[in-house]
């Protein structure tokens, strides 16, 4: 074997959507990304099973010399910059930022956006540590209109990327099903990461891993949404939360291990998988204070969504302006309070900073374990990964830069 990269997809989450155990069948665009072959190459695409077996699903030999190669020219009108540049890209992590959303007349914003991100990047461990290592492209292509689409609020942009809001009926989930014009335009730079920084003020993202990830420029949670998806997509970390609402069924199956480095079925307690990194004489499972935080966080996440909907339902009525200005300063505060308040709670925790195995985790409140009591891949807020997220992301930075 010469080369092998793992990812995972949009249609690999789908399958686990309500539309798709209800049978509605659905089929994506895909893109695999290999080293140019100088040579013919068997290229084999596998797929994981429900008990995350591999199997062979597709297989076809590449002759790089083939008529079939297409070497058409890049797509016009698009425009690249440099955010930051340390060497070859044979020997760094290449970021593509993807501007979306952002009309001809936006283009000072877009500059403006991507130098604060890049920024931003590198006052997160274990980046700042790394920051040599990579390079930063950002790419834009200029949209017809600003934003993006909102379905619940019955908006819809011409954009470059045609992402929307509610993907996968989930309203923050912010994804694109327009994976050629993706790739069309983001080939203008070589990436190993592929990120769109979408112009708008709405909570929401997503991150999919060695696929894209996306994130909005302008809600009060912007670098708390870069930095957490940028761990699934470029680290293929998991999501620790487990009691805010996804798009998912039964994501993980129960009984078996899951292959993210941070959390756990921990079917067998004797080998935890981050055994090397567990604080001196902690006790497995972890019993933390899960019941008085699960009542407190579900209770925020009733009144969260309320606010959610109701916003979507002014804007369809098209309310006044100021009356929805209103209710989402109400969403954002009661979001700002909320997270310090959790803060607060469990960094009184006896095991705050300590490593341990945690039960809740993976969109499950039972059954997945997650490492430590607090990390960016479980509650909102500016502060670190844990010490196991952060350990599987300093092994994808080398991986791509030694």
């Amino acid at each position: 074997m010469i080369y092998s990269r793992g990812f995972d997809s949009y249609c690999g989450e789908y399958k686990t959507s309500a539309a798709a155990l209800a049978g509605v069948k659905r089929s994506y665009h895909e893109t695999a990304i290999i080293p140019y072959p100088r040579n013919k190459i068997r290229f084999a695409l596998e797929n994981r099973d429900r008990q995350n077996q591999l199997h062979l699903l597709f297989s076809q030999e590449i002759d790089p010399k083939s008529l079939e190669i297409n070497t058409e020219d890049w797509i016009k009108g698009v425009k690249v910059y440099e955010a930051l540049r340390n060497g070859d890209p044979g020997t760094k992590v290449d970021m593509a930022i993807i501007g979306e959303g952002y009309t001809a007349i936006e283009e000072a914003k877009f500059i403006e956006d991507l130098n604060k991100f890049s920024g931003l990047l590198f006052s997160h461990q274990p980046y700042k540590s790394f920051q040599t290592s990579f390079n930063i492209y950002g790419v834009l292509k200029f949209s017809d209109e600003s934003g993006t689409d909102d379905p619940r609020a019955q908006i819809y942009q011409s954009t470059a990327l045609n992402t929307t809001f509610n993907s996968l009926g989930s309203d923050r989930y912010l994804l694109t099903e327009d994976n050629k014009n993706l790739r069309d335009i983001a080939a203008h730079v070589p990436y190993d990461a592929l990120l769109i920084m979408i112009n708008h003020k709405k909570y929401g993202g997503g991150g999919i891993y060695n696929f894209y990830l996306t994130f909005t420029t302008d809600n009060q949670w912007h670098e708390y949404i870069f930095i957490h998806e940028f761990g699934h997509s470029f680290a293929g970390l998991a999501d620790e939360y487990y009691t805010s609402s996804t798009a998912y069924n039964e994501f993980y199956p129960v009984g078996i291990e899951p292959i993210e480095p941070n959390i756990t079925a921990l079917l067998n307690p004797n080998e935890v998988k981050w055994n090397n990194l567990l604080s001196p004489k902690i006790k497995i499972p972890t019993l933390w204070e899960k019941e008085a935080y699960d009542q407190m966080d579900l209770e925020y996440q009733k009144i969260r969504e309320e606010l959610t909907e109701k916003i979507a339902r002014l804007k369809r009525e098209k309310a006044p302006q100021n009356v929805i200005q209103q209710i989402e300063e109400e969403s954002e505060n009661l979001s700002r309070s909320h997270a310090l308040k959790v803060d607060a709670f469990l960094q009184k925790s006896k095991y705050f900073g300590k490593v341990g195995v945690f039960e809740g985790a993976g969109y499950a409140s039972k059954g997945l374990y997650r490492p430590m009591i607090d990390c960016m891949m479980f509650t909102k807020g500016n502060k670190p990964f844990c010490k196991v997220c952060e350990n599987a992301i300093i092994q994808v930075i080398k991986y791509y830069s030694e």
